[in-house]
């Protein structure tokens, strides 16, 4: 155990370990975001199964598909024309307030994730951080841990994945 010589340098070893731990847990959420954003946008073109609360994807109307072709697009890729919806998704992580949004700039990201009166929900942004959420919390945990160990390695007892924080 460590000791120290006055309460000043205990209050030092503190503010060290403070932002040593909230550095590692910026760093574990920016990578948290990265993996979303990437999940999101890998979603845009495929059928999506429903997964947690959100529904799986319907099949595109014969009249989309007509409409699609028509225009010199595929048939069959759900959300995918030119690649601007995919395009639009994007990250943004607030180290002070460790804090981090994934999602998207376009207005028809709205309509397809939520759907409307005559678009079926296709939910791509949400379904993302189910598909993470098991890796989420091993980058987050694993983040917390480092920051508690000063940046120093993980025990391997502790069955960190190694990979996912260096990856």
């Amino acid at each position: 155990m460590r000791s120290f010589e006055d309460l000043g340098s205990f209050a030092a070893e503190l503010i060290a370990v403070e932002v040593g731990f909230h550095m590692q847990l910026a760093h574990g959420l920016e990578k948290v975001a990265q993996k979303v954003e990437k999940t999101a946008k890998d979603e845009i073109g495929e059928y999506q199964e429903a997964i947690g609360p959100f529904p799986d994807w319907e099949q595109l109307a014969d009249s989309t598909k007509e409409d699609r072709v028509r225009r010199g697009f595929t048939e069959n890729d759900p959300l995918l024309r030119s690649g601007a919806l995919r395009d639009s998704i994007g990250h943004q992580t607030d180290v002070n307030s460790l804090e981090a949004v994934v999602g998207s700039t376009s207005d028809i990201a709205v309509y397809q994730e939520l759907g409307t009166e005559k678009i079926p929900p296709r939910p791509f942004l949400g379904p993302a951080v189910e598909q993470n959420r098991n890796a989420i919390k091993k980058i987050v945990g694993g983040a917390a841990i480092r920051g508690l160990l000063g940046g120093g390695s993980i025990p391997a007892e502790l069955e960190y994945d190694h990979d996912i924080h260096e990856g």
